[in-house]
């Protein structure tokens, strides 16, 4: 059984309580929601994402042979309920905000209606998959705000939490507006546009750094982009300068070169001197070594002539938010709305929509979280993606996921915009809802 689609992939406590229902009878319609509580210092915003690849989890997720046997031989189970969960398969609907879309606290990102055993069992590794994908997403984006017209590419697999986060953080910065992914299973996964150049290794393999260059160029002749910091960065420079005339009459052009330490704004300039006066005009410089949106807007407002970065370890790690406060939610069982009031964890019970509101300039205004029946003014977030258990139209894909995105970015309030923490967006809990909570509190009292 593939690991990513296995149901072993969850928490104990959801085995033991699917047993519980099981020996109840529990078996009426539930409603989940996933949210985020609030925004970690240093967000404004959070961008949702993950969406496909948890509805392919959820067509897929079984239990196999032996892991029912493995279940059986724990002694932790009866017979009757292994025989049951041996047939599970989700057959419940999803709703979902689509990929790409900005959303804020305390609104359902996805919500997921289904019989209550199936419903609970698909919790934790629905969290991690949005989790990560929904962090990772979010913290792209900033770089892409900050460097709108510079190309962007994902280089972090190396240092990511593991094979599956590598490929899904190369697809989560893709969707946000990244040009494309050094991680080559995310290009045959996704689609998504693979860069890469060449390791200090390589270079020093050779005796002769010129003969590496010139070796790496015939070698791939369509993507000539040299690595130059390995010993001296001026000194490289004038090498490429020098290859580029050799190398013409062979139809063979210098597209960049990399920079991957030292003071990179400076470098870039010195650099970019030498290419200009060798006639490299069109040959680019492209910057890597410990990036991150912070750094990326420091350079470009030094006026670094950098045309492109590699942003890795703190991108895949999102290295300065490295979780969210996100939740999977009961918000109605057997057709009444339920409501945790533990203290700081409260929910808002029943199954809700969100509406967004546009100002005159067509920017995102303000937000209604509210019970899905009610009528609201502004577009509902939250659309179909699953009835019965299988996939809808509705889910568009990674590439018009990614144009929806631009989209969306495009419609954030400046302030949201910025790095540094902004007003919070205005969130509002609908009357309804509000009223439906106080109500739900005094009978519980």
């Amino acid at each position: 059984m593939d690991s990513e689609h296995s149901l072993l992939l969850t928490d104990l406590y959801q085995l033991t309580m699917l047993q519980g229902y099981f020996e109840r009878g529990m078996h009426d319609t539930a409603v989940f929601e996933l949210f985020v509580r609030k925004l970690r210092p240093g967000r404004n915003f959070l961008v949702a994402a993950g969406i496909e690849p948890l509805v392919e989890f959820l067509e897929q997720a079984r239990f196999g042979t032996d892991e029912i046997d493995w279940l059986r031989a724990s002694g932790r189970f009866s017979p009757e309920f292994l025989d049951w969960l041996a047939d599970w398969r989700f057959t419940g609907d999803v709703d979902a905000m689509p990929e790409g879309t900005v959303f804020f606290p305390n609104e359902p990102v996805v919500r997921i209606t289904a019989p209550l055993p199936q419903a609970q069992l698909i919790e934790s590794r629905l969290i991690n998959l949005l989790h990560l994908q929904i962090l990772i997403a979010s913290k792209a984006a900033r770089s892409v705000l900050v460097a709108p017209d510079k190309t962007l590419v994902d280089f972090g697999l190396r240092r990511a939490h593991g094979a599956e986060a590598g490929v899904l953080a190369a697809r989560s910065a893709w969707l946000t507006g990244f040009a494309g992914t050094a991680t080559v299973l995310a290009g045959r996964r996704y689609g998504i546009p693979l860069y890469g150049t060449m390791a200090h290794s390589y270079i020093q393999a050779h005796d002769d750094e010129l003969e590496a260059f010139r070796g790496f160029a015939r070698a791939q002749p369509g993507n000539v982009v040299l690595l130059i910091d390995t010993y001296d960065t001026e000194a490289a420079a004038r090498k490429v300068v020098a290859l580029a005339k050799e190398l013409e009459p062979e139809g063979i052009r210098i597209l960049g070169v990399r920079i991957d330490s030292g003071d990179l704004g400076e470098l870039a300039r010195r650099v970019r001197r030498i290419l200009d006066e060798g006639g490299l005009q069109r040959t680019i410089v492209f910057a890597s070594g410990d990036l991150d949106e912070y750094r990326v807007r420091e350079l470009l407002a030094q006026g670094a002539p950098i045309d492109g970065f590699g942003i890795g370890t703190k991108l895949d790690t999102s290295a300065d938010v490295p979780y969210l406060d996100c939740a999977y939610k009961l918000e109605e069982y057997a057709g009444k709305p339920r409501r945790k009031r533990s203290a700081g964890k409260a929910t808002w019970p029943g199954r809700k929509q969100v509406w967004r509101r546009y100002d005159a300039q067509g920017r995102m205004a303000g937000d209604v979280v509210g019970l899905a029946h009610e009528a609201q003014e502004g577009e509902p977030l939250l659309v179909p993606v699953m009835r019965g258990g299988r996939r809808l139209d509705t889910l568009s894909g990674l590439t018009a996921a990614r144009t929806y995105a631009a989209a969306q970015l495009r419609l954030l309030p400046e302030p949201l915009r910025a790095l540094e923490d902004a007003p919070p967006y205005p969130v509002t809990i609908s009357s309804e809802l509000q009223a439906l909570a106080a109500r739900l509190d005094a009978e519980a009292h």
